[in-house]
Formats: structure tokens, C-alpha cells, sequence
């Protein structure tokens, strides 16, 4: 049913831009903006917020409302005009394989004479049309007028919190590792990655189908454990995975010098040598390389925090399953979602 579920949403995408240039005459406006969205949104992704927006629905509804995969793109296209805006601020290339939007923008002007903007500027644009798009497509659903308003309340909810948390991750980077604790870290994770990637897509499914407030908010903080597990994933791997494996160079998370869980563990149980190693790798991060990140690799082994973050990771899972026990969620959906977020927590 997921594979169902998943390829829906891809044809519900690749349908949806089409549906924007007859719309929007998008190819006439500017054939390069619909050219790039369209390139940029249809490339092969897990589509884990649509995925949880739909099992969350109908695990509380016993009719699919009209519009209600077009309305779940928006969590993509959501995710995407984050994604656009990230990989100008981390000054990353690549996405997902290719080259990053503000990559494609910047190799149509090459060679292009007495441009005063370059390839980040059209990108900040093409991202803002993204997030029209995301509002627009949300707005598609059939549902009951009251429980849209909340659930759109609830998507502009996830933007905000996931900016915020974009900007306390960029704060963070450069204050010193020793003046980072645990709790400052697991707020960015709530903010940047748990609350619009897990929780928002299962309290804005489960609004729309009419769940109890109590049922939505059980959900919400089932998806900010969920989410907390993921980020520590994406951390290990951010360190440990190939380029192949990640879709972007795996020093990407050194040379933007993020204090992650891994590393906040790994420098509070080595000995001063390595921490100097540490310290000094971040305090020159821009220009850290494969011996920066192998000296990392090690340091995080040795200090024992690959391990913690392993168990991290099973602690969070633990408390989302217990709070997920008390929902009353179609048994159905409520097995897919735990088998699905099991799946999605596997390194």
C-alpha cells in the first residue's frame, strides 16, 4: 500500500506542474523558471511528508475527500522551496544527485556579460514561487471548511518553525562547541527538521479528516520523536555515508560547521587533544577536507558518540511508539505508519 501510496504522489507531482503551465502560462512567462521547478521538483526524492500527510488522513477518515493527493504535494513543494533556499545558505551545488538550483541558474549566465545578479538571486525567486505553489496546491482539498483553515494554519506553522530553526542552526555554527549543550540541539532538531517533516504532515492529515484535538496533538509529538530519531540518522550519515549514498559532498555538515549530537557527545568524552582537533577543525570548517573529516570520523568512533547516537535514535523511536499505542488511528494506517517510520529509522 506505501508503494501505492508513493507512486500516487509522484503522478500527482509531475501532474500538478503541468497543470500550473496551463495555469499559470509558466512556459510563456519564463520557459527557464518552468524548466528549472520543473526539473528541480520531479527528481527521485522518498516523499516522506506527502507519504505521512495521506496515512495520517486516512487512518481517521473512511472517505478520501476530492483533491486530496494535490493537496499533499504541498508538503513537497514545501520541502523543496526549503531545499532551494538551504543549498544557497550552505553553499551547496548539489541536490539530490545534480546540480542545486542556484547551480543550474548560475551555469545559464555563464558567459552572460554585465549581469549584476548571479544564480543564488533567481534561485531566492524561483523559491519564493515555490512556496506560492505549495499554499496553492494545499488548497485543493474538498474537505470541510473549518478543519482547512486549521490544517493551512498548521502548514504556515511548519514554515515558521522550520525558518527558525534554519536560523538557530546558522547562530549556533558559530558559537563555540563547549557553549552548545544538548538541550539547544534538540531544539533545532524539533524546529528545523521534526515539526515539518513528521509531526506538521501527520497533525495536518489528521485535522482534515476530522481527528479529535487530542488525537492530533498525540500524533504531532509522535512526529517530533520520529523526527528527532531521523536528524540523528541524516547526522551519521552526513558524516559517515559516500556522496553517492547522500546526494551532496559528506563534508558538507563540517564545513558548515553544525554542532550535531555526534559531535556534541564525541568532544565531551575525548581527551584534550582531541578536542583541540575538534575545535580547530570547526573554527576553520569553510575549508575543512577529506583529512578534516576522517580526523572527525575517527574522534566520533573513539569517543564512543556513533554508538550513543545509535541508542538515541532507539529512545526516540521507543517514545513514539508508546505514544502512537493510545491513537486511534484505523488499525490498518497505524500499522503502515509504524512500519513505515521503522523503515525510515533503519542506517
Amino acid at each position: 500500500m506505501l508503494e501505492e501510496i508513493k507512486n500516487r504522489i509522484e503522478q500527482e507531482l509531475r501532474d500538478y506542474i503541468d497543470d500550473l503551465d496551463d495555469a499559470y502560462s509558466l512556459s510563456n512567462i519564463s520557459p527557464l523558471i518552468y524548466r528549472n521547478i520543473k526539473d528541480f521538483v520531479l527528481r527521485k526524492g522518498k516523499r516522506v511528508r506527502p507519504i505521512l500527510f495521506i496515512l495520517s488522513y486516512l487512518g481517521f477518515t473512511k472517505r478520501r475527500a476530492a483533491g486530496l493527493y494535490r493537496s499533499a504535494v504541498s508538503l513537497e513543494l514545501l520541502h523543496d522551496f526549503m531545499l532551494v533556499h538551504d543549498d544557497i545558505i550552505d553553499k551547496s551545488d548539489t541536490r539530490r544527485g545534480k546540480p542545486s538550483m542556484h547551480a543550474m541558474l548560475q551555469m545559464y549566465l555563464k558567459g552572460k556579460r554585465n549581469v549584476k545578479f548571479d544564480g543564488k538571486d533567481l534561485a531566492i525567486v524561483i523559491g519564493d514561487v515555490m512556496y506560492a505553489f505549495s499554499i496553492h496546491s494545499f488548497l485543493s482539498i474538498k474537505e470541510n471548511m473549518l478543519r482547512k483553515e486549521a490544517a493551512l494554519k498548521k502548514l504556515i506553522e511548519a514554515a515558521i518553525y522550520t525558518g527558525s530553526g534554519e536560523f538557530l542552526e546558522l547562530i549556533s555554527g558559530i558559537k563555540d562547541i563547549d557553549k552548545i549543550t544538548r538541550q539547544q540541539i534538540y531544539k533545532i532538531y524539533d524546529f528545523k527538521t521534526a515539526a515539518y517533516t513528521f509531526a506538521s504532515p501527520l497533525a495536518i492529515g489528521a485535522i482534515l479528516a476530522g481527528a479529535k484535538d487530542n488525537q492530533v496533538e498525540n500524533l504531532f509529538q509522535y512526529g517530533i520523536y520520529l523526527g528527532r530519531a531521523f536528524q540523528i540518522k541524516d547526522d551519521i550519515i552526513g558524516i559517515f555515508g559516500e556522496e553517492s549514498e547522500i546526494g551532496k559532498p559528506n563534508l558538507a555538515d563540517i564545513r558548515e560547521a553544525k554542532k550535531t549530537i555526534l559531535i556534541w557527545y564525541a568532544y565531551h568524552h575525548v581527551q584534550k587533544r582531541d578536542r583541540l582537533r575538534i575545535k580547530k577543525i570547526f573554527s576553520q570548517s569553510s575549508a575543512a577536507g577529506k583529512s578534516d573529516l576522517l580526523q572527525i570520523r575517527r574522534i566520533v568512533k573513539d569517543s564512543g558518540a556513533l554508538e550513543y547516537a545509535k541508542e538515541e535514535i532507539q529512545a526516540c523511536l521507543r517514545k513514539a511508539l508508546k505514544i502512537n499505542s493510545h491513537s486511534r488511528m484505523l488499525s490498518v494506517y497505524k500499522e503502515l505508519l509504524e512500519s513505515y517510520s521503522n523503515e525510515l529509522l533503519k542506517l
